[in-house]
């Protein structure tokens, strides 16, 4: 039987939250630290399931790295392709760690195998797998095709189109389904030992995670040169440590606080992410103020702060908005469309039925729980919110991470709520029940 957890009946949200550490910028960082010449500290990295699932496996393929005292962890790059040529990884359901590694490894030359979760291998791969085939690599699928898990032969000695060795290597990728196969490729096209092209095919969803990925890979030595957002030229080179780094507070994990502080009149400050944050995410505070809840950026003692609390509106605005630059905090909207005072639509969110689960349906499942109207289509939301929610709703959480975070701020709109498997929250921010305790309060009986 799956555990629960109740939560009451919430009449306000005040306080301050410090943010663990994206989970984007954590696994990506501990890849290139792991590919690169040298030592990296890495400070504020997530303590999470998706990062255990990546340190574990980056110490099957030989990768030396240890905790340090204090909290920061200490990688030991090897240099270029992993050293160990034969491993089986197990990655659960972290997309990132398995998109990223699948790349690596296929680059590395070694006989490996990769699997997760059952419904990491319902989350479709076979874009990125051919990619990586232009490229040389040998990939085949163990159970079906186009999905996890994988078997990776070392690469054909022709090393794909361009040749082998000296000379230059050039992949196509689909862009609409994941930003995340054009972050692995780029991440991993140093392998190839010569300067690689990844093109893009059609649109390119999700462009500020890859902006991530940039900012990162010349954080450790290599700049891509782009033409916008179809061609990607990777030079020739090594990854080089930076020595230090550390990861910004995770932009996705704040959308809960700072709509805690909008729906609960706030005010509610999250530190560690602020207005110069590399994470798309950040502009969801784009997205309250425009529903009319107040904003402010700030910076204090070296950190940086974003601050939210309701408007002089006694209920949110209603909203249309595009959320391809905020793929993960738009669930949080999803949930603000029942404080709204009229229909809101989320649209460009196809990338939604590819996640932990199919987050569109999901969304529409439990909403309507609560007494919302929901249409859904194959790439948008349209949320209708009820003139009063309905109480002591169970809500589902699919084994998603973000479904039981961003429902938890049901409550504060004045009703008790089950959350069913809280523990999901494990997979990027096991203390979050913690922290949203903290900032909220019980509503009078």
């Amino acid at each position: 039987m799956n555990e629960h957890l109740d939560l009451p009946a919430l009449s306000g949200a005040r306080g301050a939250v410090r943010l663990p550490g994206s989970k984007s910028i954590s696994n990506r960082i501990l890849l290139l630290s792991a590919l690169a010449s040298g030592q990296t500290r890495i400070q504020g990295l997530l303590d999470s399931d998706d990062t255990r699932v990546m340190l574990d496996a980056l110490h099957r393929l030989g990768v030396n790295w240890q905790r340090l005292e204090g909290g920061d962890t200490r990688v030991e790059g090897v240099g270029g392709a992993f050293p160990v040529k034969y491993a089986s990884l197990f990655l659960g359901n972290a997309g990132t760690a398995f998109r990223s590694l699948t790349a690596a490894c296929a680059m590395s030359g070694g006989d490996y195998t990769l699997s997760g979760v059952a419904r990491m291998h319902e989350r479709p791969i076979g874009d990125l797998v051919d990619a990586l085939r232009q490229a040389g690599a040998r990939i085949d699928y163990t159970e079906n095709d186009g999905f996890p898990p994988l078997h990776i032969l070392p690469r054909s000695p022709a090393g794909g189109r361009g040749g082998g060795g000296e000379g230059h290597s050039e992949v196509t990728v689909k862009g609409n389904v994941s930003s995340q196969y054009l972050t692995g490729l780029l991440l991993s096209a140093p392998l190839l030992g010569r300067e690689a092209t990844v093109a893009v095919e059609g649109e390119l969803i999700s462009k500020p995670y890859v902006e991530i990925t940039l900012n990162l890979m010349k954080r450790y030595g290599i700049e891509v040169k782009r033409e916008g957002w179809q061609r990607f030229t990777v030079p020739a080179a090594t990854y080089r440590s930076p020595g230090e780094i550390e990861v910004e507070g995770d932009a996705s994990s704040a959308s809960y606080f700072l709509a805690a502080g909008a729906i609960g009149h706030g005010p509610v400050r999250v530190r560690g992410v602020g207005r110069d944050s590399i994470q798309g995410d950040v502009r969801f505070a784009e997205a309250l103020a425009r529903m009319g809840a107040e904003v402010g950026f700030g910076r204090d003692n070296a950190s940086s702060w974003i601050e939210c609390r309701l408007g002089c509106a006694d209920r949110l605005h209603a909203i249309d908005i595009d959320c391809n630059h905020i793929p993960d905090a738009a669930m949080t909207l999803g949930v603000l469309a029942l404080f709204a005072n009229g229909t809101s639509t989320l649209r460009n969110i196809a990338s939604w039925r590819v996640k932990e689960t199919d987050r569109i349906a999901a969304m529409a499942t439990e909403l309507r729980k609560l007494g919302a109207t929901v249409e859904e289509g194959a790439d948008y939301l349209r949320v209708t919110p009820p003139a009063r929610l309905t109480p002591n709703a169970s809500i589902d959480t699919y084994d998603d991470h973000r479904m039981a975070m961003c429902f938890s701020l049901v409550a504060l709109g004045g009703v008790p709520i089950r959350i069913n498997d809280p523990k999901c929250v494990n997979k990027t921010f096991p203390e979050y029940f913690e922290r949203f305790a903290e900032i909220t309060h019980a509503a009078s009986c």
